[in-house]
């Protein structure tokens, strides 16, 4: 791999990107190991106000002078999800009630608000300038973007699909991940719904390659280095690796999650919405197979988060959300150095083998 377009752009050593994870399983010191190695380190603040934005980007800032990313969620919720009546609210508690009970949590009150504004947060982003403004979920306006370009702010978009990133090319979007439904977490679905959006990844790089003018970063499914090259023959310039990171020591993701990633457990992922309300794929478990209903997003991630948080303390895997890619069996290491020094190896530096 030498440097391609994506290196070039974002100023960076090596085309490798660390995938952005919400939810709190974002670290600073995952993000700053990975821009001081020479990739391209990544938060996912989605879920942090925008006083917490600021707060993050001096902390982040203390820790490397190497570029890194911020992302952010661009559609904050869907409809009726911030705002649920309380006739909605309480149908929304009673599907979920049988877990609040078997952890012995009170049903929770009724809030001011279920989740926060991207108007708000994206005030913040501009203010902090970070030298990489990554998001998902849609495309920001215009106005945004180019607010982006008179602060050097490089901006990447995500699509799931050829068309998703042709409209992010033409709202002029510096750099495109283009992932394949391989991958954890979400499907970040903007064009049609997420269930008639699934692309796998190598069906999905060729195709975007072939329609885009910006450079297109390869996520989902890769985890090792032949998975680098796999990207790279298919036309893309970079690839953002997730669950081979969120495995790492320095990942915010439980040691409990961390050591599923690294069982058989993790040969079984699915795609679910029990967990947010939108599309995501993870581990099976007791919830995601049990679960029937819920409510829109961000509603159903304010019910589900303080399942989450309870089953984390009391070590139950069963309640938790468990995100992970379809290649986790293919993670051997720990530290997020020895992830990306592999990535490297047979890829980048052949003669160290």
């Amino acid at each position: 791999m030498q440097a391609t377009r994506v290196s070039d752009l974002l100023k960076i050593k090596y085309p490798i990107i660390q995938g952005a994870f919400g939810g709190g399983l974002s670290s600073t010191k995952l993000l700053a190991t990975i821009s001081n190695a020479g990739g391209l380190g990544s938060f996912g603040a989605h879920h942090l106000s925008s006083d917490q934005i600021r707060s993050l980007s001096n902390e982040i800032f203390s820790m490397t002078t190497r570029p890194f990313a911020i992302n952010l969620w661009i559609s904050d919720h869907d409809k009726n999800g911030l705002q649920l009546n309380q006739k909605d609210f309480e149908k929304a508690y009673q599907v979920l009630k049988p877990y609040f009970d078997e952890l012995k949590l009170p049903k929770p009150d009724y809030p001011s608000r279920f989740g926060e504004k991207f108007s708000e947060q994206i005030e913040a982003i501009l203010e902090v300038r970070p030298p990489v403004f990554s998001f998902v979920y849609g495309i920001p306006d215009k106005t945004i973007l180019d607010e982006c370009r008179k602060k050097s702010i490089i901006t990447i978009g995500t699509a799931i699909t050829p068309d998703e990133a042709v409209a992010l090319d033409e709202a002029g979007v510096d750099l495109i991940v283009a992932t394949g439904f391989e991958a954890g977490g979400h499907r970040v679905a903007f064009l049609k719904e997420a269930e008639k959006s699934l692309f796998g990844t190598l069906s999905l790089i060729p195709q975007t390659v072939d329609r885009v003018k910006a450079p297109v970063i390869a996520a989902g499914g890769i985890a090792d280095q032949r998975g680098v090259k796999a990207a790279l023959a298919l036309g893309a310039e970079g690839v953002q690796i997730g669950t081979a990171f969120l495995a790492t020591e320095e990942s915010n993701a439980g040691d409990l999650h961390r050591s599923k990633l690294f069982s058989s457990e993790a040969r079984y992922t699915d795609l679910t919405r029990v967990y947010s309300g939108r599309l995501a794929r993870g581990m099976e478990n007791k919830m995601m197979l049990e679960h029937v209903g819920h409510a829109p997003y961000p509603a159903q991630g304010w019910f589900t988060g303080k399942i989450k948080s309870e089953a984390i303390k009391q070590g139950r895997a069963d309640l938790m959300s468990l995100w992970c890619g379809q290649s986790a069996p293919l993670i051997k290491y720990h530290k997020a150095e020895e992830v990306f020094n592999s990535l490297l190896i047979g890829s980048l530096n052949e003669e160290k083998v």
